[in-house]
């Protein structure tokens, strides 16, 4: 019990530190809170408040929780994927393990971090669409929406240091994360409202991948539609497959991202190598 304590302190303190390091990143804190922001309010003065479609919600009951989602993957994956190579690039995460800090505390810290974004994201989100576009929340689903928003953050936190694992450079960070990112969101009930009329391979590409499962577990559970047929039970209202490939997901990419992971500079090595020889060389 003597040693939780102190870690729990530590992670505590590492995860206030990440915050701090966050919101003096005035780019980081616009693309996670901000931007999602302007789409909403730019979707619902484009498409106005009524009916959405073929989905029986109003464009805000539709955007609200799907942007939601995306700012929280955001703060998840995009931050965690760019800030953690870049780190790496910087010495940074080799200069935590030279000090007395433990490497998986300093990690817990930034994931934490991440999270904690993730939530005031959504908070922040879901917070305009009730007060300023009337979107709807309902009781009997919210522990639904919690765990979703629990597991969905989690897988992509997981993908967010694979990327950085696997990544040349805290530089070409920001390519692979949007590359990967923002394709997957136009097939992902995100930005672009699914239709009957959308083929159909586009709508199996996009269950294969985690974000339309975050995206449509999560917004059902503020549908009235879905929340009415679903039942009175808050049992009835998890989507359990859409869960299962999110965990499958995470736990995939938390093994990779182990595997992979290194705290060394790319190119570490062949940098050291080059000095040596020059060395040798002046020496010589």
């Amino acid at each position: 019990m003597g040693d939780r304590k102190p870690s729990r302190a530590l992670i505590w303190q590492q995860i206030r530190y990440q915050n701090k390091i966050f919101w003096r990143s005035p780019i980081s804190a616009f693309f996670t809170i901000v931007f999602p922001l302007m789409f909403l309010i730019v979707f619902v003065t484009l498409f106005g408040s009524e009916g959405l479609g073929d989905t029986g919600v109003t464009t805000a009951q539709f955007y609200a929780p799907a942007l939601a989602v995306f700012g929280a993957v955001s703060a998840t994956y995009t931050n965690l994927a760019i800030g953690t190579a870049i780190s790496r690039d910087e010495g940074i995460l080799k200069r935590v393990r030279g000090t007395p800090l433990p490497p998986w505390i300093y990690m817990a810290g930034r994931v934490g971090s991440a999270v904690w974004i993730a939530f005031i994201a959504v908070v922040i989100m879901m917070g305009v669409g009730v007060t300023a576009y009337g979107v709807n929340l309902y009781a009997v689903s919210l522990a639904a929406a919690l765990l979703t928003f629990i597991v969905g953050v989690a897988c992509f936190a997981a993908l967010g240091l694979l990327v950085a694992a696997l990544a040349p450079s805290g530089e070409a960070s920001p390519a692979i994360a949007n590359a990967t990112l923002l394709p997957l969101a136009f097939i992902s009930d995100i930005f672009v409202v699914p239709s009957e009329n959308s083929p159909a391979w586009l709508a199996t590409l996009g269950n294969v991948f985690p974000l339309k499962r975050f995206a449509v577990a999560f917004s059902q559970a503020f549908n009235p539609g879905e929340v009415a047929a679903a039942g009175s039970s808050w049992l009835d209202h998890f989507h359990w497959a859409d869960l299962g490939v999110m965990a499958l997901w995470l736990v995939g990419g938390a093994i990779l991202a182990i595997r992979f992971f290194t705290w060394e500079p790319r190119g570490g090595e062949r940098k050291r190598s080059a000095r040596k020889r020059a060395r040798a060389a002046a020496g010589a």
